[in-house]
C-alpha cells in the first residue's frame, strides 16, 4: 500500500517504550521533572540576562540564545512524549510529525553551531583578553547568532524535505518516541542510499566540524590556563572548562552516535535512550553548568527576586 505524504493521511504510531509499561511510568515522572527544571532554569537565564545590565555581554548574549533554543527544542518533543508515556494512545498526526521533524531538526542543528560560536567567544575571552571587546563587538555577535539560526533552518529544509518525499508505503509504526530523520528513513519502502549519504554529509558538517572547532578552542584555552601561576586559579578555570566539556561531549557524543552510526549496529532501544540525553538531559544541564554556578548570575537572580518580592509587597 503506497500513499503520498500529506496532512490528510493517517498519522504515525510512536512505539517508544510501549513494550515496557513499568518503564513508561518511571520515565514519565523523571522526564516531567527534568522538563520542568529545563523550563525553570532556562527561563531564569533569559530573564536575568535581559534585566541585569551587568550581564549585557557577549557571553550572556549567546547564553540567552542557547536557553531560548533549549526551551523551544524540548517543547517541540517532550509534551508529545509525556502524552504518549502517560496514556494508551501512542499516535501522532501526520501534520504533527512533520512539524516536530522540521522544528526539532532546525533547533538541534542550530545548537550545534551555537555551541561552537560560544567556544570561540570563550577562546577570545581567555586567550585574547585585551582584544575581547574589540573582537566580540555587538555586530559580530548578532552576525554569529544569526548564522547559527539560519544554518539550522537551511539544514532542516533540505533534510526534512528529502525525508518526507520518501514513500512510506503504509508503514505507520515509528520505533522511537519522536519523529526524527534516521528513524523515518527506516520506514521507506525504496532504496534510501541517497538519503543516508546526505544525512552522513550533513552530520559531518553540523556535528563533527563544530565539535572539532570546540575542542581546538578548548585546547588553546587549556594552554592559556596552564600559564596561570596561581594553582587556585588553574583549578577554578579547569573546573569550569571541564564542566562545559562534559555537557558538550554528552550532547555531541549522543547525537553523533544517533546520526553517524549505521542503524544496523544499534540495538532496538539503544537509539531511544541515547536520544533522551540530547532531547531531555542536556537542555536541563545547560543552565546549571553554564550559568547557575556563576557568581554573577547568582547575584543577578537574587537581585531580580528581591525586586519581585518588593513589587509584590507594595501591591
Amino acid at each position: 500500500m503506497r500513499w503520498t505524504n500529506n496532512s490528510a493521511l493517517p498519522g504515525f504510531i510512536l512505539v517508544g517504550f510501549s513494550d515496557q509499561p513499568q518503564l513508561e511510568l518511571d520515565l514519565f515522572g523523571v522526564i516531567l521533572f527534568l522538563y520542568l527544571m529545563t523550563l525553570l532554569g532556562n527561563t531564569a537565564i533569559i530573564l536575568v540576562s535581559l534585566l541585569d545590565t551587568k550581564l549585557h555581554t557577549p557571553m550572556y548574549f549567546f547564553l540567552s540564545h542557547l536557553s531560548f533554543l533549549d526551551l523551544c527544542f524540548t517543547s517541540s518533543i517532550i509534551p508529545q512524549l509525556l502524552v504518549n508515556l502517560g496514556g494508551s494512545d501512542k499516535s501522532i498526526t501526520y501534520g504533527g510529525c512533520v512539524v516536530q521533524l522540521y522544528v526539532s531538526l532546525a533547533l538541534g542543528s542550530t545548537e550545534c553551531v551555537l555551541l561552537a560560536v560560544m567556544s570561540y567567544d570563550r577562546y577570545v575571552a581567555v586567550c585574547r583578553p585585551l582584544y575581547y571587546t574589540f573582537v566580540m563587538h555587538p555586530r559580530l555577535c548578532h552576525t554569529l547568532a544569526s548564522m547559527a539560526w539560519l544554518s539550522g533552518v537551511a539544514t532542516t529544509l533540505v533534510q526534512s524535505t528529502l525525508t518526507l518525499k520518501l514513500p512510506f508505503c503504509g508503514h505507520r509504526q515509528v520505533d522511537h518516541f519522536f519523529c526524527e530523520v534516521p528513524v523515518l528513513i527506516k520506514l521507506a519502502c525504496v532504496d534510501t542510499t541517497f538519503n543516508q549519504a546526505e544525512l552522513f554529509v550533513a552530520s559531518v558538517l553540523f556535528l563533527v566540524l563544530p565539535l572539532s572547532l570546540i575542542l581546538i578552542s578548548y585546547g588553546y584555552i587549556a594552554q592559556a590556563i596552564l600559564r596561570v601561576r596561581s594553582a587556585m586559579g588553574q583549578r577554578k578555570a579547569f573546573g569550569t572548562c571541564s564542566s562545559h566539556l562534559i555537557v558538550i561531549i554528552v550532547f555531541y557524543g549522543t547525537i553523533i552516535f544517533m546520526y553517524l552510526q549505521p542503524a544496523k549496529r544499534r540495538s532496538k532501544d539503544q537509539g531511544k535512550f541515547v536520544s533522551i540525553f540530547y532531547t531531555v538531559v542536556t537542555p536541563m544541564l545547560n543552565p546549571l553548568i553554564y550559568t547557575l554556578r556563576n557568581k554573577e548570575v547568582k547575584a543577578a537572580l537574587k537581585k531580580v527576586l528581591r525586586k519581585t518580592s518588593q513589587l509584590s509587597g507594595t501591591l
